[in-house]
C-alpha cells in the first residue's frame, strides 16, 4: 500500500510523462528535462519539506531523496534486464512504488541527481557495485554529461561524484538505513549471474559487465579520460581549481602512498581551521556537518585509494593532468582573482599540488624519464606560483571552536583533538568555554596521554598566580574525575606520568589555600573510609573493597602522589594490622613505584671496592635517587621513634611490597612494587655504614636486609642477582665489622660511645651475613675472573677482624682460601693441612686449643661436625679424659657469655654428644640428699650430668675471678642462656615420661605397680649435704647395684625417678639464681616455676609416685631452698607454688 508521499511522487512522474507526449520519459532527451522535470522536482521538494533542494535537509528528507534515486535507478535497471514481474513482486521491497512509476530513461535518473544535489547519494549507490559495473555506470554518466547541452553544472556533478567515490562510505552514517544494502541486493538479483551468488554477497554486488572484463575495470582510467574529454566545458577558475584538485589528489592516493599518511594533529588542526575560515567567508556557517565533511575530505586526501589503477600508469595520468593544466592556464583560468580572499577550491588545489610535489621528490622513479619528471614538476610549480595564495593564520578563537565541535560531536580523530585541546595553554585562557567543553566531554579525555597534557595545563594555571580559585578547584575535580574513569592500566600510566611532572602533583608550588584545604579533606576522608572498611568482609566483598580502596588512593595520588604515599605509609605503620591492606593497594598501583634500572655490574667492581670507604654524606646523596615511597618512609622514621610493634608493621609492609605479584589480571609476569635493592640502598647501606649517625637503628636495618634477602625475585636465569646493585662486597665488610663488635659486646665501651648491637641481634646478623655470602658466592663462582680483585680486597679486610668472622664468609670465597684458625686449635684437633692453616694470635697462646675448638663448634653445624669428628682425645687414657674435661669446663666458662641463642643451642648439642660418648667426664654428686635413693637413674644420666656441668660453669663464672667480666646486661644474657639449657633438659625429661592425656588415676594404676610397704620408711629428702657419691652409681655397668636393687626397680614407678631428677634441676636452678649478681634473673625464675608445674603434674598424674610424708618433706625442702632468694616477690610466688605440691595419695 502506498502512502501519501508515494502517491505524490507517482502523480508527479505520471504528469511528467504526459508532458513528454507524443514521446515518454523512457525516451526523453537531456535538453527536455527543464520542461518535463518540474513536476518531479516539485514533488521531491514537497516530500523533503524544504524550500530549496540544495539546502541541508533533515534525516527524513535525506532518506526520501535516497529512496527516490534508488527507485528510479532500479526501475531503469529492471527495464534494461527485462525482469519478470512475477519474480519482482516477491523479491523487491520497493516493488509497489517502483511499478507505480512510468518507464524512465537514464536521462531522468542523472538529471534528477543533478537537480536535487544528490551526487553523494548517487556515489553511495555506485560504491555498492563491483568495479566493472561501476566503470560502466561512470561511462554512461560521462556520456550523459557530454551530450548536448553540456553546462558547468554537468562538470560539477561529475567532479562531485568523483570526489564522493574517493571519500568512500561515510562510516559515521553507516547503518542509518538499509537502502544501500537493498540496492546492492536488487542489483545482484538483476545480474545474469545472480543465481551463483550467496545471500552474503548482497553486501557487495558481484555483477560482471559483458563488455568490460573485471581485469580491465579501472575507475581512475575512466575518470581521468572523462575529465580530459570535457576540458572544453570547464569555463571558470573555480571549476578548474576543483578539477585539478580532485584529479591530483586521486593520483596521489592511488599511486604514491600505500598507507595512511599521519599528519601531526596540530598541523591537521591548522589546515582544517584555514579551510573552515575560508568557507565561513564564503557565507558558510560553521557547523558540525561542515566540519565533518571537511574531515572526510582531509581523510580522503591522505588515505590510499580503494580504486587501484590497472590500465593506467602514473606517468600517463600526470601527462594528461599537466596538459589539462597547461590548457586551462593558456585560457587564463588558473588565476586567483582576489588573493587576499581565496576561495575553498583554490586552497584545496594548493594543498593537492604541495602533497604531490613532496611525494614526487621522495619517489623520483615513479614518474619515469628525467625529462618527464622535470616537465611535470615545472608545470606543478608554475601552478603553485599562479595561485600565489598568502599564508593564512586562523585565530585561537576559530581553533577552539573547531576543536570543541569535533570533541563534542565525536567526529573523526576526536581523541587526538582532545589531547591537543588539553595541552593548548592559549585555549585554556578562555576559561569558561574551555572548562565547559572539558566538563561535558570527559569521556573524550580518558586516555592517559591526554590526561597528562591536561595535568600539565592545570599545573601551569595553578602556578600562574593569577588563576581563579573556583575555576582551579573545578578543573582539578574534572581532571580527577577523568582519571577515576580510566582503566587500572591507564591509571598506572597516568600516575607514572604525574610523578614525572612533580612528586607533589598539582601542589608542587605555591597553591591557593582553598585548593589545598579541599584536597586535604578528600585525602583524609579517603583513608578514613579505607581503614574503617578494611576488615570483616567476605572474600568477594574484600576484593571489591580492595578495588574501591585502590581507586580512592589512586585518585588522591594522582592529585598529590607524595601526600597519598605519606598517608599510606602512616596507615601501614601506625594503624594496627593496616600494613597488609596498604601493601595490597600499592601493589595494584605500580605507577606510584619509582624503580630504577640495573646497571652493568661488571663495570662496577672497581667502584664497589672504593664504595666500602665512602663517607656518610655520599651515602646520603645516593638516597636522593630513591623512590618516593622510600623517601616518605625515611621522613616518617626520622620524625618519630618507632615502637617495637610499629617496627614490626614496617618490616611486614616493606616485605609485602618487595614480594613479586602479577603485573596485571591474567598476566604471568611478576613484578614488585618496591625492588629489594632499593630498600637495601636506602635503608640499609647508609645506616649500617654511618656507625650510629643514622635515622634508622641498626637492628631495624638488619631486619630489613634479612627481609629483602628472603624475597624470591623471579628474573631471567642469566641475569645477575639484584644484590649486585647494592655494593655487595662493601656491605659484606660492614656486616663483618658489626659481627666483630658483637664478640666484645660485654666490654665497657669508650666514654660517650654506645654499643650498636646487642647479643639479641647477633643471630640475625649471622643469618644475614651467611645468606648474603651465599648469594655473592654463587655470583663469584659463575664469573670468578670478574670478581677476583673484589674477593682479595674483602679477604684482606678480614685480617683486621676476629678469626671466626672468616668462617661466616666461607660461602663467598669457597675453595679460594684455606680455613685459618688459631694454631692452638691444631694441637687438639687433627685437621688436614691442605684445608687448614694456623694463625699465631696473641689471644690464643698455649692451652687455648679447646677455647678455639668450642668457638668453632658455635659457628655452624657443619663446622661443629668437623670439630667433633676430628677431636684428638685418647679415651683409653683416663688422665687424657680428665685433663680434657677440666679444660673443656674452663673453655665453656669463657665461651658461654658471648654465645647467641642459636650458638648456645649448637654448643649444647656438642656437649650432649661429648657426654653421651663418654669423652666428657662429669662427676655427679648427690649434694641435695642425705642418703642414696633406691632409684635407677641410668636413663637420666645425660640430663643430670649436663645440669651439673652447667652448674659448675656458673659456679666458675660467678666466682670472684670471673664475676667482673660481665655487665648487668651480660649477666641477664647468661641467665637467658642457662634457662634455655634448663628448658632443654626439662623437655628431654618430659619426653621420657609423657603425661597421660586423660584419666590420670587410671593411668597411674596401670603404669605404677603397687608400692612396697617399706617405701614409707625411706629416708626423706633434706637440704643437708651428704657425702659425695661416685658417678659410677649412674653407669649402666655399675657393680654396686645388687640383685635386690633390680627387684626393687621392677616395683618402682618411673615417675619417682622423674620427680627426683626434677628436684635436682630445681636445686641447680635455685643455686645458680642465688649465685648470680643481682639474683633477680627472670628467665631463671620462670624456669623454676616450669619445673614446679611439671613436678605437680607428675604428682597428680601418678599419685603413687609420692607419699604424703614425702610430699611434705619436698615442700619443706623446696621452701628452704627458695629462702635464699633476695627478691621477695619471686620468693613469694615460688613458695606459693611449692605449697600446692600435695600428693594425691593423701
Amino acid at each position: 500500500m502506498m502512502n501519501k508521499d508515494s502517491a505524490l511522487l507517482q502523480g508527479a512522474f505520471l504528469l511528467s510523462d504526459k508532458l513528454c507526449l507524443p514521446s515518454s520519459l523512457a525516451s526523453v532527451q537531456k535538453d527536455e528535462w527543464s520542461r518535463v522535470g518540474q513536476p518531479i522536482l516539485e514533488a521531491v521538494r514537497e516530500i523533503c519539506g524544504q524550500d530549496q533542494l540544495s539546502g541541508r535537509p533533515n534525516l527524513t528528507a535525506v532518506s526520501w531523496k535516497k529512496t527516490v534515486v534508488c527507485v528510479v535507478w532500479l526501475k531503469l535497471l529492471s527495464r534494461e534486464a527485462e525482469e519478470d514481474v512475477e519474480v519482482t513482486w516477491r523479491e523487491n521491497p520497493l516493488f509497489s512504488l517502483q511499478t507505480s512509476l512510468p518507464e524512465v530513461s537514464r536521462v531522468i535518473l542523472l538529471e534528477l541527481v543533478k537537480s536535487t544535489s544528490a551526487a553523494h547519494i548517487f556515489a553511495s549507490f555506485l560504491l555498492c557495485l563491483p568495479q566493472p559495473q561501476m566503470c560502466s555506470e561512470l561511462e554512461k554518466l560521462t556520456e550523459h554529461m557530454m551530450s548536448n547541452p553540456t553546462r558547468e553544472d554537468d562538470v560539477q556533478l561529475f567532479l562531485k561524484v568523483w570526489w564522493e567515490l574517493w571519500k568512500g562510505r561515510d562510516d559515521q552514517k553507516a547503518g542509518e538505513d538499509n537502502m544501500e544494502m537493498m540496492f546492492a541486493s536488487q542489483c545482484a538479483r538483476l545480474s545474469s549471474k545472480a543465481a551463483s551468488l550467496s545471500p552474503q554477497a548482497a553486501k557487495r554486488l558481484k555483477l560482471d559487465t559483458p563488455d568490460l572484463p573485471a581485469s580491465n575495470a579501472d575507475v581512475l582510467h575512466v575518470l581521468i579520460h572523462a575529465l580530459k574529454d570535457m576540458k572544453d566545458h570547464v569555463s571558470s577558475a573555480d571549476l578548474c581549481f576543483q578539477s585539478l584538485s580532485v584529479s591530483l589528489t586521486a593520483l596521489y592516493t592511488a599511486f604514491l602512498i600505500d598507507q595512511k599518511v599521519v599528519v601531526p594533529i596540530k598541523e591537521k588542526m591548522h589546515i582544517l581551521c584555514k579551510i573552515i575560515s575560508i568557507r565561513e567567508k564564503n557565507n558558510e556557517e560553521l557547523s558540525p556537518e561542515l566540519i565533518r565533511e571537511t574531515l572526510r575530505d582531509f581523510h580522503a586526501s591522505h588515505t590510499p585509494s580503494q580504486f587501484q589503477p590497472s590500465r593506467m600508469q602514473l606517468s600517463e595520468a600526470l601527462k594528461i593532468i599537466t596538459e589539462l593544466a597547461q590548457f586551462w592556464q593558456s585560457r587564463g583560468l588558473l588565476t586567483v582573482q582576489d588573493t587576499s580572499n581565496p576561495n575553498h577550491t583554490a586552497f584545496q588545489l594548493e594543498q593537492s599540488v604541495q602533497r604531490l610535489l613532496t611525494a614526487l621528490d621522495q619517489t623520483p622513479a615513479a614518474v619515469g624519464e628525467n625529462d618527464d619528471q622535470e616537465t611535470v614538476k615545472k608545470t606543478l610549480r608554475g601552478l603553485l606560483q599562479s595561485l600565489a595564495l598568502p599564508d593564512m593564520e586562523s585565530s585561537a578563537e576559530v581553533s577552539l571552536k573547531v576543536t570543541t565541535t569535533i570533541i563534542t560531536h565525536r567526529l573523526e580523530d576526536y581523541e587526538n583533538f582532545a589531547a591537543l585541546f588539553a595541552s593548548e595553554a592559549s585555549w585554556a585562557a578562555c576559561d569558561e568555554r574551555w572548562l565547559d567543553c572539558l566538563e561535558k566531554n570527559q569521556a573524550a579525555f580518558r586516555q592517559h596521554g591526554t590526561l597528562t597534557s591536561l595535568s600539565s595545563t592545570l599545573l601551569r594555571k595553578l602556578h600562574s598566580g593569577s588563576s581563579n580559585v573556583s575555576q582551579c578547584r573545578k578543573l582539578m575535580k574534572i581532571t580527577a574525575d577523568i582519571f577515576s574513569a580510566l582503566s587500572l592500566e591507564d591509571k598506572n600510566r597516568a600516575l607514572a606520568a604525574q610523578l614525572g611532572l612533580s612528586s607533589r602533583g598539582f601542589f608542587g608550588c605555591s597553591v591557593p589555600s582553598a585548593v589545598t584545604e579541599g584536597f586535604e579533606q578528600e585525602l583524609n576522608m579517603a583513608f578514613n573510609c579505607i581503614i574503617q572498611g578494611g576488615a570483616g568482609a567476605s572474600a568477594a566483598a574484600s576484593q571489591g573493597n580492595l578495588n574501591t580502596a585502590a581507586s580512592l588512593v589512586a585518585r588522591v595520588a594522582f592529585q598529590n602522589p607524595e601526600a597519598a604515599l605519606r598517608s599510606c605509609c602512616h596507615s601501614a605503620v601506625f594503624n594496627k594490622g593496616a600494613f597488609s591492606l596498604m601493601a595490597k593497594i600499592l601493589q595494584q598501583l605500580p605507577g606510584l613505584g619509582g624503580q630504577r634500572g640495573r646497571e652493568d655490574e661488571a663495570q662496577k667492581n672497581e667502584e664497589e671496592i672504593q664504595a666500602g670507604e665512602e663517607s656518610t654524606a655520599e651515602r646520603r646523596d645516593a638516597v636522593s635517587g630513591s623512590s618516593l615511597l622510600c623517601r616518605c618512609l625515611q621522613d616518617m622514621i626520622r620524625a618519630k621513634s618507632l615502637t617495637a610493634s610499629e617496627k614490626e608493621q614496617l618490616l611486614k609492609f616493606l616485605g609485602l611490597l618487595m614480594m613479586p605479584v602479577a603485573a596485571g589480571e591474567g598476566e604471568e609476569e611478576m613484578q614488585s612494587f618496591l625492588l629489594p635493592q632499593e630498600v637495601v640502598n636506602v635503608f640499609v647501606l647508609p645506616n649500617l655504614s654511618a656507625m650510629g649517625h643514622c635515622s634508622v637503628d641498626p637492628e631495624l636495618s638488619l631486619q630489613l636486609l634479612h627481609t629483602a634477602l628472603s624475597v624470591e625475585v623471579q628474573g631471567p636465569a642469566s641475569s645477575p642477582h639484584w644484590v649486585l646493585d647494592c655494593s655487595p662486597f662493601p656491605l659484606l665488610y660492614v656486616l663483618a665489622q658489626l659481627h666483630h663488635q658483637t664478640l666484645r659486646c660485654w666490654e665497657q665501651p669508650p666514654e660517650g660511645a654506645v654499643h650498636l648491637f646487642s647479643m639479641d641481634t647477633k643471630d640475625l646478623l649471622v643469618t644475614v651475613l651467611t645468606s648474603l655470602g651465599q648469594v655473592v658466592g654463587a655470583e663469584v663462582a659463575a664469573d670468578p675472573s670478574s670478581w677476583s680483585r673484589a674477593l682479595f680486597w674483602l679477604y684482606s679486610k678480614m685480617e683486621e677482624l676476629d678469626w671466626t668472622v672468616r668462617f661466616h664468609l666461607k660461602p663467598v670465597w669457597r675453595q679460594h682460601f684455606k680455613n685459618e684458625v688459631p694454631s692452638s686449635l691444631l694441637a687438639v684437633c687433627d685437621l688436614p693441612e691442605e684445608e687448614w692453616s694456623g694463625l699465631d694470635l696473641l689471644s690464643y697462646g698455649p692451652g687455648t686449643g679447646l677455647l678455639a675448638w668450642m668457638e668453632c663448634c658455635c659457628i655452624s653445624d657443619s663446622l661443629q661436625s668437623t670439630m667433633l669428628s676430628r677431636l684428638s682425645l685418647d679415651q683409653h687414657k683416663p688422665d687424657h679424659v680428665s685433663m680434657f674435661s677440666k679444660g673443656l669446663l674452663v673453655a665453656l666458662t669463657q665461651t658461654l657469655p658471648w654465645c647467641s641463642v642459636s650458638q648456645w643451642s649448637r654448643l649444647l648439642k656438642a656437649l650432649k654428644e661429648l657426654i653421651s660418648s663418654s669423652r666428657l667426664h662429669v662427676p655427679f654428686s648427690l649434694e641435695y640428699v642425705d642418703y642414696l635413693p633406691l632409684l635407677d637413674l641410668r636413663r637420666f644420666s645425660d640430663e643430670l650430668r649436663l645440669s651439673v656441668l652447667l652448674l659448675r660453669v656458673l659456679q666458675l663464672l660467678c666466682g670472684s675471678s670471673c664475676s667482673h667480666w660481665l655487665s648487668v646486661d651480660g649477666w641477664a644474657h647468661v641467665g637467658r642462656l642457662y634457662s634455655h639449657a634448663v628448658r632443654d633438659v626439662i623437655n628431654s625429661v618430659r619426653a621420657k615420661l609423657p603425661l597421660p592425656s586423660s584419666g590420670a588415676s587410671a593411668v597411674s594404676a596401670s603404669v605404677s605397680p603397687r608400692r612396697p610397704a617399706s617405701r614409707g620408711s625411706n629416708p626423706s629428702l633434706t637440704p643437708v649435704k651428704a657425702s659425695i657419691v661416685s658417678e659410677d652409681h649412674l653407669t649402666e655397668d655399675s657393680p654396686v647395684i645388687s640383685q635386690e636393687s633390680h627387684m626393687e626397680e621392677k616395683k618402682t614407678a618411673p615417675s619417682q625417678e622423674v620427680l627426683f631428677v626434677l628436684s635436682q634441676l630445681f636445686c641447680h636452678v635455685q643455686h645458680v639464681q642465688v649465685m648470680m649478681p643481682g639474683g633477680q634473673c627472670e628467665p631463671l625464675f620462670l624456669s623454676s616455676l616450669e619445673i614446679l608445674s611439671h613436678y605437680e603434674a607428675i604428682m597428680t598424674a601418678f599419685p603413687d609416685s609420692c607419699s604424703p610424708l614425702e610430699s611434705d618433706n619436698i615442700r619443706h625442702f623446696f621452701s628452704t631452698i627458695t629462702d635464699n632468694l633476695e627478691n621477695q616477690e619471686m620468693k613469694a610466688v615460688l613458695q606459693q607454688k611449692i605449697a600446692q605440691l600435695v600428693s594425691s595419695a593423701a
